[in-house]
C-alpha cells in the first residue's frame, strides 16, 4: 500500500476524507509536539499548543499553497502558536539597549572544552529562563535566523543576538554546572 504524500492529504481533506485529518495529525503531531515543548518547556503547555495548531492549520487548508511543504507550514503555525502562548503567560522579551550592555560575562565558559549528554543538555535548556529558551530552540534547533526569530517575538533583531549570546553563556554555565559529561 502506498502511502499518499502530505499534499495529497490535503487535497482529500478539503474534499471531505475524514481519515485524511488523521494521518496528516499522526505524520506530524511528534515532530510538532517536540517544537512545541522546546519552546514552552511544559508539556501540558506543548499539548494545548499542539492542540491549537492543528484547529487552525486544518481550519486553513485551503489557504495552504504548495510553495513550502505542509511540515514547513505546520511548523510555523506552532511556532507563532508557541510564542503566542508564551506571551499570554505575561513572558517578556526584554528590549535591550546594547551599547549600555556588557554582553560578556567576567568568566567565559569554553564550549570546546566541555562534552555534554543529550539528557543533560535537554534538563539545561529546559532549566533557562523563557526568553533564552525561546531564542536558543528558534535559531539552535528550529533553524530559523535572527531576523525572522525578531519577527516571530516581534522584538529588535539586536535584542534577539543579545537573548541568543546571554542565553547561550548561560547554557554553557549551566552545562559546566552540572557536568553533564557522556
Amino acid at each position: 500500500m502506498t502511502i499518499p504524500s502530505a499534499e495529497a492529504l490535503v487535497k482529500q481533506c478539503i474534499d471531505g476524507d475524514i481519515s485524511a485529518y488523521r494521518l496528516l495529525y499522526d505524520r506530524y503531531c511528534g515532530a510538532m509536539f517536540n517544537t512545541a515543548l522546546r519552546i514552552t518547556a511544559n508539556r501540558t503547555d506543548a499539548e494545548d499548543v499542539l492542540q491549537e495548531s492543528f484547529t487552525d492549520a486544518f481550519m486553513q487548508l485551503r489557504s495552504f499553497e504548495s510553495k513550502a511543504t505542509f511540515g514547513a507550514w505546520l511548523k510555523q503555525i506552532v511556532v507563532f502558536k508557541s510564542i503566542s502562548f508564551l506571551k499570554k503567560k505575561k513572558i517578556n522579551f526584554l528590549e535591550l539597549d546594547v551599547s549600555t550592555t556588557t554582553l560578556v560575562e567576567e568568566h567565559e565558559t569554553n564550549e570546546t572544552e566541555i562534552e555534554y549528554s543529550v539528557a543533560g543538555i535537554k534538563k539545561a535548556i529546559g532549566a533557562l529562563p523563557d526568553g533564552y529558551r525561546t531564542v536558543l530552540s528558534l535559531y539552535l534547533l528550529e533553524g530559523y535566523d535572527h531576523g525572522e526569530i525578531a519577527e516571530i517575538m516581534q522584538v529588535t533583531p539586536s535584542t534577539v543576538r543579545t537573548q541568543y549570546k546571554r542565553g547561550k553563556q548561560r547554557l554553557l554555565q549551566l552545562l559546566e554546572k552540572e557536568d553533564v559529561h557522556e
